[in-house]
């Protein structure tokens, strides 16, 4: 369906199904979701002209002097929103941020994520993307406290939040999300929801809907949905898995490698994680942006996060697993990409992985051997001698290897990258700065 068709489309529902309201989203450099909501009767000359905005408003788009700003809705992400009423409905789309001159601005995370989007066409390829996300339910936004005492895939009758799964599920499929499972993951009141793939946009959309939803549902039952990496020392840490592949015009999944009988994968597809492990020091501020997310990153037993950019088929705490292959399944070869928390901007991570898979295949990198090793199989410092890079260890390290990285300044443009940096410094200054109840309880009295 093309641009006018779907324009049609949005402006008949929202006639036929009475929207009094259509809420605008976008999303600023940090992931956050932003929304300004207009009468159905302006519609129309939004699609056309625009909806000017205050661009100061929002942390990491311009400054006051350069204010004005347009968001362009984009037609194809039009949905109702099923838990406002039926008469006098509400729906909402997400935005394209433009420049007064109507150029796309390079502070808009969809804009980037479609700038590699189209670098990737170039070379005929079309990525696709599916998410898994963890998070934990909390009795509130200020008290980290686990609500049941239940485990990985266990079926308990204590399992609190069995009805707030189903409500999420049943809304996101409303909005045109489609779920493949939910269940209970590893930690006491921790959970996990896996999207189905789609396209690297739509995906990233998708995930911006879904943690909405996710904290929405959340809190109309009394309860705080955190998507804090490590919100509970010595309870497991939450990831946003994501399930990357890459398509030719023809619909043929080019990461499918019917020579390799082991791991069933095509040179394009281990050149492109060649280039994400070759790049991995340098994504790693923006899979992992804030200070709590190398809590996460820590080698500690039992922990599966990453802590060094390795790759394995059966290794978990690997950066980039090898779902096992389906015969027959050529459609489903991917890869997973395992080291970005839920409280990464979907959009960067895209597009920043993107690029360094796209890189990969245009120098024709070598993947380094598989390991199956871990940080708790051997020491950081002997999986280092075997070849395989450490991760950063801190957000502050993780800036240092972006802010030297003209690769990261690339792909993200001068503008995101800036701010980024400067945001990301002035909060790592923040916590190296605070006196934390650890230190209090280690210090104070012996001091």
């Amino acid at each position: 369906m093309d641009k006018q068709k779907n324009i049609d489309f949005v402006l008949r529902t929202v006639e036929e199904r009475d929207i009094r309201f259509v809420r605008l989203w976008f999303v600023d450099v940090l992931g956050r979701l932003k929304s300004l909501a207009i009468s159905p009767e302006d519609l129309e000359a939004a699609f056309d002209e625009g909806i000017g905005f205050d661009g100061s408003a929002i942390d990491g788009f311009t400054a006051p002097e350069e204010a004005d700003m347009l968001a362009f809705p984009d037609p194809s992400t039009f949905q109702v929103l099923p838990w406002r009423p039926s008469s006098d409905g509400v729906a909402r789309i997400f935005c394209d941020v433009c420049t007064p001159d109507r150029k796309p601005f390079e502070g808009d995370p969809r804009n980037c994520l479609r700038r590699m989007f189209r670098r990737a066409e170039e070379d005929g390829y079309l990525m696709n993307v599916g998410a898994e996300l963890e998070f934990y339910y909390f009795p509130d936004e200020n008290t980290p406290e686990p609500l049941d005492n239940v485990g990985y895939f266990d079926l308990l009758p204590s399992d609190s939040a069995r009805d707030v799964r189903r409500n999420t599920v049943l809304t996101l499929e409303k909005m045109s999300v489609p779920v493949e499972y939910t269940f209970h993951s590893s930690g006491r009141s921790q959970h996990g929801i896996s999207l189905r793939h789609a396209e690297a946009l739509t995906m990233s959309d998708a995930i911006m809907t879904a943690k909405h939803i996710i904290r929405l549902e959340a809190f109309q039952l009394g309860m705080h949905a955190s998507f804090m990496p490590k919100p509970i020392t010595g309870e497991a840490s939450s990831a946003m898995f994501l399930h990357q592949s890459l398509f030719d015009y023809k619909g043929n999944n080019v990461f499918w490698g019917e020579d390799d009988p082991v791991y069933h994968l095509s040179p394009i597809a281990k050149s492109y994680m060649a280039g994400i492990l070759a790049h991995a020091a340098e994504l790693t501020a923006i899979t992992n942006p804030t200070v709590n997310s190398y809590k996460r990153l820590a080698p500690a037993r039992g922990n599966t996060a990453p802590t060094h950019a390795t790759w394995g088929l059966r290794n978990r705490a690997a950066m980039i697993r090898i779902p096992i292959y389906k015969p027959g399944k050529q459609l489903s070869t991917r890869i997973e990409l395992r080291s970005p928390d839920p409280m990464a901007n979907p959009y960067l991570v895209n597009a920043v992985t993107l690029a360094a898979g796209l890189d990969g295949i245009k120098r024709g990198l070598e993947l380094p051997p598989e390991t199956e090793f871990t940080d708790t199989d051997l020491s950081g410092r002997e999986l280092t001698r075997l070849g395989y890079p450490p991760l950063p260890r801190s957000l502050d390290e993780a800036l240092d290897v972006f802010e030297d990285s003209e690769f990261m300044k690339d792909a993200l443009g001068e503008h995101i990258h800036s701010f980024f940096l400067r945001k990301k410094r002035s909060e790592w200054r923040k916590y190296a700065s605070t006196v934390s109840a650890w230190e209090i309880e280690q210090y104070l009295a012996n001091s």
